[in-house]
């Protein structure tokens, strides 16, 4: 790859990771940070994760939240949206889940290639090209063993 490919990873796959909850995707997701940890590629959180991560980990103590928190910010680069972006997202009737909405706004605005999800079917609309972590994976290892 010539230029790292950027990708924005929406919060079901950021959470999987720095919780280390056992799902569908736990596997590539690991693989998907740990890419992210060594600038193979470029990763972005959306802003409103952040917050979103804190209410889902709220069983946690203050403590284990804010260590998550730390390692999300740490591994990813946190993005938002203009207020451009975001009246655009309140406008857009299309657009099935309006939190993913804000996702896809934050990672055009990042210019990122492809929006990480194991929720597809959320971002049907969306303008950046959602992925599956192990599709994306495939993505990677195509384009490492056509450029190598």
């Amino acid at each position: 790859m010539q230029t790292p490919l950027r990708i924005l990873i929406d919060t079901n796959v950021a959470y999987t990771f720095l919780t280390k909850r056992t799902d569908k995707f736990s596997k590539e997701a690991e693989e998907i940070m740990f890419l992210c940890s060594g600038n193979r590629i470029k990763g972005y959180i959306a802003f409103h994760s952040i917050s979103t991560m804190w209410y889902l980990g709220r069983k946690s103590s203050e403590k284990v939240r804010r260590e998550i928190i730390g390692t999300a910010c740490d591994l990813l680069k946190v993005v938002g949206a203009s207020q451009k972006a975001i009246i655009s997202a309140v406008q857009n009737i299309d657009f099935r889940d309006f939190e993913d909405c804000l996702q896809d706004k934050c990672a055009k605005e990042a210019g990122c290639d492809y929006i990480v999800t194991a929720n597809l079917k959320d971002f049907a609309n969306s303008e950046v090209p959602a992925v599956t972590p192990d599709r994306l994976l495939k993505i990677i290892h195509e384009e490492l063993s056509s450029n190598p």
